[in-house]
């Protein structure tokens, strides 16, 4: 049975960070990239950043480049968002992604930038 499970959102004020976690099972987690989308009220789900199976290659969406970190760490089947300079239209609901077979979401953890 596959699991994507994501932790680590929560309010924060602008200009402050945020770390989430996302852990996946079921499934060989080193053979396959991995994503982070987020779901602002009103708009459509985004891509936020990507990571090849490896960890070596990294892909951002133009609004959170230079302020977000994705990374991989295979041994323990976690990807992580390190979110900084955190503005309030960073405000969303945060989802990990598995490509794996159909493809499988987490339940999505709140992440509010507000002062």
């Amino acid at each position: 049975q596959v699991k994507v499970v994501e932790s680590g959102g929560g309010l924060v004020q602008p200009g402050g960070s945020l770390t989430l976690s996302c852990t996946a099972s079921g499934y060989t987690f080193s053979k396959y990239s991995m994503s982070w989308y987020r779901e602002a009220p009103g708009k459509e789900r985004e891509l936020v950043a990507s990571i090849i199976r490896t960890g070596t290659i990294t892909n951002y969406a133009d609004s959170v480049k230079g302020r977000f970190i994705i990374s991989k760490d295979n041994d323990k089947n976690t990807v992580i968002l390190q979110m900084n300079n955190l503005k309030p239209e960073d405000t969303a609901v945060y989802y990990c992604y598995s490509p794996f077979n159909v493809g499988y979401w987490g339940q999505g953890t709140q992440v509010t930038v507000s002062s």
